[in-house]
């Protein structure tokens, strides 16, 4: 295969049973060369996770409670790990540093960091592997925005001094060695960067599920595994809810047009999801996947001629520019359009805003639909077949469910379709049935 880059979640690496497990992958795949590990995740429901008690530390310190016993226990996790794995990775002396910076008031980005710092350094040593810091070769600027050339060609250069390594996710570093960290999943940024750096073949981002399921098993009975899949695919299906891969880990990859395998470190028979710069069989295919989310509020206008007046959608555009909210589709006809925002976004300026809307827009109508749920059809075998509107359509009309909003980019890859909240599930079920149960073929 060549190489192999390979990221361990935080479930993954929650204690000694799972680092077991990890060893296992990596011994049976010779091709893995570069491993990224997260803090250690929850080993059980009612469980913390490692960065969460860091952040509870620096909160205690800050609001001057004790918080040395707090501090032990995650000194405890880490010591019963590595005893139980039977290494010595020296983090007795690491914890007295951490407890100084502590003291010496630490930043949040630096505390934060720690579970992975610490937990590569026991890893790597469990694994016999080259511990190399993300620390200077993960590189931000003095503002803390992402230096990406930068990166790749600091962590290309010190990869190549090592056979295997093993690394931290999550945090860099700025010019003056102060610690940065990505946001929450900055761990398979870590991971995608690394790929690119080294020129990998497959980065493998290894976590507890089986790869993308076609739909939300909380809402579907055991739905189909997504084999394979597109960076766009994967794209529009994160942006409407489904979790697996934290969305700006795609791009370091893609760009270098390196596949990501998401893989299952409890079950690592499973092949699980491939993504891929292209999409593949998608003459066998109409749709890859359903997503979507519930809690978004619509604000429909209506006006003669609107599509004459020129600069409405600008002065649209900045009137919530100027209120702070996120526009998230503008689908519009001739003489109206249709403005969806998250209820999250929106914030209770409802009002404020239909009062801007209708002094600044001066349409003929304004009407506001909230509890509104976005649901997205993706698949890029879309564009290749007839009848996919009418099947999808049809399978909402059969289950009572009326569409409030229709949405299609430009791209024929996805329908989105806005329902209210209460039929959010049905409306999920009916596409899933009219797709996936009764066959993945559009209706002739």
């Amino acid at each position: 295969m060549g190489i192999k880059v390979a990221k361990f979640g935080g479930s993954s690496v929650a204690d000694a049973i799972q680092i077991g497990k990890i060893k296992e992958i990596i011994d049976a795949d010779k091709d893995i060369k570069y491993v990224i590990v997260s803090a250690p995740g929850k080993r059980f429901a009612q469980d913390s996770k490692i960065t969460d008690l860091l952040y509870s530390c620096m909160m205690h310190k800050e609001h001057n409670l004790p918080y040395d016993q707090l501090f032990q226990v995650i000194c405890d996790r880490f010591m019963a790990v590595e005893m139980n794995l039977g290494v010595k990775a020296g983090l007795t002396a690491e914890f007295e540093v951490i407890k100084e910076a502590i003291e010496k008031g630490a930043t949040e980005d630096y505390l934060a960091s720690r579970g992975e710092f610490l937990n590569a350094k026991l890893i790597a040593a469990y694994m016999g592997m080259d511990f190399v810091d993300a620390a200077g070769l993960i590189c931000f600027d003095e503002k803390g925005r992402f230096l990406a050339d930068e990166t790749n060609e600091k962590l290309g250069a010190e990869l190549a001094k090592h056979e295997k390594a093993l690394l931290p996710g999550f945090y860099g570093s700025k010019p003056d060695g102060s610690i940065k960290t990505f946001s929450r999943g900055g761990s398979d940024i870590t991971g995608s960067l690394v790929a690119r750096a080294v020129g990998a073949d497959v980065y493998e981002n290894w976590t507890d599920v089986s790869g993308f399921l076609m739909a939300d098993p909380k809402i579907v009975d055991n739905p189909q595994p997504i084999e394979s899949l597109s960076y766009r695919e994967l794209r529009e299906l994160s942006y409407m809810g489904a979790s697996v891969l934290h969305e700006d880990a795609i791009y370091p990859a893609r760009i270098a047009n390196i596949p990501i395998n998401i893989r299952n470190t409890n079950r690592p028979e499973d092949k699980g999801t491939m993504i891929l710069a292209e999409p593949e069989n998608v003459e066998d295919r109409v749709i890859t996947g359903i997503a979507g989310s519930k809690d978004f509020t619509v604000v429909a206008m209506h006006k003669n001629r609107l599509i004459a007046e020129r600069g409405f959608v600008r002065r649209l555009a900045g009137i919530l520019e100027d209120m702070d909210i996120a526009l998230e589709h503008l689908p519009s006809s001739i003489d109206s359009v249709s403005v969806i925002m998250s209820n999250d976004s929106l914030d209770g300026k409802v009002e404020e805003l239909v009062e801007e809307f209708d002094r600044q827009l001066k349409p003929d109508s304004i009407e506001v639909f909230d509890n509104m749920a976005l649901i997205a059809t993706v698949g890029c075998g879309m564009a290749f077949k007839t009848g996919v509107s009418a099947k999808l359509f049809t399978a909402l009309a059969k289950a009572g469910v009326n569409i409030r909003m229709i949405d299609q980019g430009s791209s024929e890859m996805n329908i989105i379709v806005g329902v209210e909240n209460k039929d959010f599930e049905k409306a999920i079920q009916a596409i899933y049935n009219a797709f996936v149960v009764e066959g993945n073929v559009p209706a002739v």
